[in-house]
């Protein structure tokens, strides 16, 4: 029976331990060249990564599995992983890896992957990936290529430059940010070199934190998850609006002129609204998640928008999107879906779309964001040793219901676990906030003291 090693997105967890050691990576690779192999014939992979230590010692181990089985791999260093999944479709490659774990601390690593069209893989080649590893190394065997099939690596040198481009072209070519001031956070991280040149190429003045990485900063207090940096920034220096983007680059989190924070949602209905009265919305219909704000979806609704909800990760934001043939999705944390420029969340281009309706309208980011009421929402993460099905911790399913009959269908709880990490995450939204902090708390408390003893 093969264990099971992806999450939501790919596989992920502590360097240099299970699962995230070398002789994994190695393995990884070689079934991907298997299997690639065996649909495809001759093979290209292309690898990019973060900024964190460990990213060398994986990206080697993938180049030598995937070399092995008769893959030539191609690096392109240090990109955002919409970066990676642009230049797979770009260079004609039939799979994209990244190597990193997005918005994690340094010590945390993960890889995932990206098919010739540039979406995450689906969930029964990860399957097979994890049966094909299982086995052992013995199972590639049969597979591996004579001595003059081995795979080449090479580097591609413009990766950076394609990619600069490929997102400034999603700004429209009449307008230009020459009169605004940016507070731009890289949050050390992937985006560090590239989202700058974005920015000043377009001509903005850009004020830049967070891009000088050293392999162990990555998302240290700046970047998506810590806005208060890019906050600081914006007052500072009088920034008409600020930037904050995760370590791998996929997600965004912005800051209006007062150093309000505008999340995943707000930039969702902002774009939604502006597309939706431009006839640009496909299918007048978004893919939102569970989590999204219940004021969110009303004043969607109320313009006319179908919400479509999907379970949390932007993988699952994107199958939605496909199934329902809409061309906008997201999630509070800033992975914002345009799959008419990409196949998956970019916070580059996200921000550029947030930008361009500013200038378009002549509105500050401020007003913009004023288009939807927010319910105030409680979160809780709870850090779990195991994670046993919710319905057998002694006591959740009563503590739940309790919290449901209590909000009376003016709010909601949810209680699920982290696709990444070994971490419950409990959500109570209402109208009054403090009655919804205490109904997260006892949830909590009942996840705290019971989660590793099933009923």
């Amino acid at each position: 029976m093969s264990q099971k090693l992806f999450g939501t997105d790919g596989v992920r967890g502590r360097a240099n331990a299970f699962p995230m050691t070398v002789e994994l990576a190695l393995a990884l690779g070689r079934s991907v060249g298997t299997i690639f192999r065996a649909r495809n014939g001759k093979v290209r992979v292309v690898i990019g990564k973060d900024t964190r230590l460990s990213c060398y010692m994986y990206e080697n181990a993938l180049i030598a599995g995937l070399c092995s089985m008769g893959v030539d791999t191609f690096m392109l260093g240090p990109l955002p992983t919409p970066a990676v999944a642009f230049i797979t479709r770009a260079y004609r490659a039939d799979a994209g890896i990244v190597i990193s774990a997005s918005h994690n601390p340094y010590y945390d690593n993960g890889i995932k992957f990206f098919s010739a069209e540039g979406f995450k893989l689906p969930d029964s080649w990860e399957q097979e990936m994890e049966a094909l590893v299982a086995k052992g190394p013995a199972t590639f065997e049969p597979f591996l290529p004579k001595d003059h099939e081995i795979g080449k690596n090479a580097r591609i040198n413009d990766a950076d430059g394609r990619y600069i481009e490929f997102v400034k072209a999603t700004f429209p070519r009449k307008l230009s940010l020459k009169n605004l001031k940016i507070a731009l956070d890289c949050a050390h991280g992937a985006g560090y070199k590239v989202a700058p040149l974005v920015f000043r190429e377009l001509d903005a003045e850009v004020f830049v934190c967070g891009n000088q990485p050293n392999g162990l900063n990555i998302n240290d207090g700046c970047g998506a998850l810590h806005p208060e940096l890019v906050q600081k920034l914006v007052i500072d220096h009088k920034a008409d609006v600020g930037i904050a983007l995760d370590g791998d680059g996929d997600r965004v989190i912005m800051v209006d002129e007062t150093a309000q924070v505008v999340d995943g949602d707000a930039i969702l209905a902002i774009c939604a609204k502006d597309m939706f009265q431009k006839g640009l919305l496909r299918n007048n219909k978004i893919v939102a998640t569970v989590i999204s704000n219940f004021g969110f979806i009303h004043a969607m609704r109320e313009l006319g928008i179908d919400v479509i909800t999907s379970s949390v990760g932007d993988r699952y934001v994107i199958q939605e999107m496909l199934k329902a043939d809409t061309n906008l999705g997201g999630e509070p944390s800033g992975h914002i879906i345009f799959s008419d420029h990409n196949t998956t969340g970019d916070g580059l281009v996200s921000a550029l779309q947030v930008l361009r309706i500013m200038i378009e309208t002549g509105s500050r980011l401020s007003e913009l964001a004023t288009c939807f009421k927010r319910y105030p929402q409680v979160s809780i993460n709870v850090r779990v040793a195991s994670k046993p099905p919710l319905d057998t911790i002694a006591g959740l399913s009563l503590a739940i219901q309790a919290v449901e009959d209590a909000l009376a269908g003016t709010g909601r709880i949810i209680v699920r676990y982290s696709g990444t990490e070994n971490i419950c995450r409990v959500l109570v939204e209402g109208p009054k906030r403090g009655i919804i902090q205490q109904h997260a708390e006892q949830v909590a408390k009942v996840i705290r003291d019971n989660s590793t003893t099933p009923r």
